[in-house]
């Protein structure tokens, strides 16, 4: 009778250390495939202009992310360019703003001076709406005048709490998705 109660505490310390063990590997295992999703490609560039223009680097990678999946090459149906998607006239107005002399729409595809001009115009989004990461964020993608309005005509709050306020369903979903990749980097990296 001994034997079979110390048997099974030694089974159940046997079972608890196995599974202690297993869901050890589960969460490294875990961990580095959710760094295979949620890369930090062009670290460097990110890291040296979120620095310089005052901005969370993980924000920056999270707006990257969704915009381009890291691919310096990409274009939208409308035109947008590169790493951060930069429309070209609002490439030639951030140029003419910093300045960036000798600008082209071309260097868009390059991922230092997109990053560069994406940080440059985050950071006024980030002065303009005083660090608001929500407001900054749906006015990356819906437009800094489109966001100024719904605050004037109060259809949105520009709280998270709110996000379901947001009038369009594009920037509503966009700003759910960078906040929630914002998140996931901060979790995997910091």
């Amino acid at each position: 009778m001994k034997w079979v109660a110390w048997g099974v505490s030694w089974l159940r310390v046997f079972a608890v250390a196995l599974a202690l063990a297993v869901l050890g590997n589960i969460v490294w295992y875990s961990s580095a495939v959710q760094k295979i999703i949620y890369p930090i490609a062009h670290r460097q560039e990110i890291m040296k202009y979120a620095a310089e223009y005052q901005l969370d680097p993980y924000l920056v990678t999270a707006i990257i992310r969704r915009e381009s999946k890291f691919w310096s090459w990409a274009e939208s149906d409308r035109g947008a360019k590169g790493l951060m998607q930069i429309m070209p006239q609002t490439g030639a107005w951030i140029a003419e703003q910093m300045p960036l002399p000798g600008y082209t729409p071309d260097q868009l595809y390059e991922p230092e001076v997109n990053i560069r001009m994406g940080c440059w115009y985050l950071a006024s989004l980030q002065r303009e709406f005083h660090g608001n990461q929500a407001l900054m964020i749906a006015a990356y993608n819906g437009g800094r005048g489109n966001v100024r309005q719904w605050l004037t005509e109060h259809r949105w709050s520009g709280r998270e709490q709110t996000l379901d306020m947001i009038p369009f369903p594009e920037t509503r979903i966009y700003v759910r998705n960078v906040l929630y990749d914002y998140g996931m980097y901060h979790r995997l990296y910091d």
